[in-house]
């Protein structure tokens, strides 16, 4: 019994260490620099999104929604990026929301303000979380229509 207890607790400490490293990360809030345009803004998101710091990435998008509410440009930019990290996160719902307030905005704001662009992507992911829920749906209890 006294020699595998070297070896477990030999284990368990590199475990323990890197889940309270993961769970770190996961909470970590991120000093953006007032001085940072918005450009740089949504470079640092795209930068942390590639690499899968979601929780980064949001909050530069956060910050950049935030310092530029007038710019209803960059507003786009943000809230489409906000809602296709979840998308990407697999938080169809969050995302949902997040791409039909976007096209709200489309909506109501008139379209030769806003790049037609986001409008466009928004509409196609929105597409694909449908695709991807009805494949969760297999067996649905409606009968096909005759």
């Amino acid at each position: 019994m006294n020699r595998l207890y070297p070896q477990a607790v030999s284990f368990a400490i590199p475990v323990f260490l890197a889940i309270m490293g993961l769970s770190s990360c996961a909470t970590s809030t991120v000093n953006i620099p007032e001085e940072l345009s918005p450009a740089e803004i949504i470079q640092r998101a795209q930068e942390a999104s590639d690499r899968n710091r979601h929780h980064i990435a949001l909050q530069y998008y956060e910050a950049l929604l935030e310092r530029n509410s007038q710019n209803l440009e960059l507003v786009c930019i943000a809230e489409y990026e906000i809602a296709f990290i979840h998308y990407k996160q697999k938080r169809y719902t969050q995302a949902r929301d997040g791409f039909n307030a976007l096209l709200e905005r489309y909506n109501n704001s008139g379209m030769e303000q806003l790049p037609d662009k986001f409008r466009i992507l928004s509409n196609i992911v929105l597409a694909r979380i449908d695709e991807i829920e009805n494949q969760r749906r297999p067996f649905s209890r409606e009968r096909p229509s005759t």
